[in-house]
């Protein structure tokens, strides 16, 4: 018996679209995969982000990535990003705060950058560590809050490799200071004795310090 052309068409239509579902599920977005609540605490989604960065998201090849720790150190280096998946990673529940208004609570996860800093054997000067990123932007944090708060350098966010729109492939997970100290991106560690540096948004009248509890802009 032949099948009518139309009934044919239908059913051909049916698989297409049962076999396309399940195919795609493999392709869920990220905010799908990632953790909701950590220790009780809801977690946001990537959408609590607003893309507010200087020269639009970067995208960076990660087979020519080398971090870069350097400046005022005895035995500055280099390490791709194979070679930092190696060394020892830390969980932190930190909240971002932009000065635009709206807030980020994420379960970070990264490097420890003072196990970074000590590496290059710095010198006993460094009182500043400068973060450079590779859209040029530069922001700064002293040595003594990294060391007291255990600052992270973080390449994963609620448990997924950090996005590019957050930092791909890291992002400084500078709690308790306004998003502008959060360097994305970053490329360059540059250990200093400049307690006067100011970076990107710096140069505009923010607060170098970048504190929550202080006054935004420098007077």
């Amino acid at each position: 018996m032949k099948i009518p052309i139309l009934i044919l068409i239908g059913i051909i239509a049916v698989v297409i679209i049962v076999f396309g579902v399940t195919n795609g599920m493999n392709d869920a977005p990220l905010d799908v995969v990632t953790v909701r609540e950590y220790q009780g605490v809801k977690l946001d989604d990537l959408s609590a982000f607003r893309e507010n960065s200087i020269k639009g998201v970067q995208y960076v090849n990660i087979e020519e990535y080398a971090l870069k720790i350097g400046g005022l150190a005895e035995t500055p280096y280099f390490m791709n990003y194979s070679e930092l998946q190696e060394l020892q990673h830390v969980e932190k529940l930190v909240t971002l705060h932009c000065v635009e208004g709206w807030t980020a609570k994420m379960l970070w996860e990264g490097i420890p950058l003072m196990d970074l800093i000590e590496k290059a054997d710095p010198d006993d000067r460094v009182t500043n560590v400068i973060f450079k990123s590779t859209d040029s932007y530069t922001t700064s944090l002293t040595l003594d809050y990294i060391r007291e708060r255990n600052i992270i350098l973080a390449d994963k966010l609620n448990g997924i490799e950090l996005p590019p729109a957050q930092g791909f492939p890291f992002i400084v997970v500078a709690e308790d200071k306004w998003g502008y100290k959060w360097a994305r991106w970053v490329e360059e560690i540059e250990l200093s004795d400049d307690d006067k540096y100011r970076g990107y948004w710096e140069e505009f009248g923010y607060s170098k310090d970048g504190s929550l509890d202080k006054p935004m802009f420098d007077r």
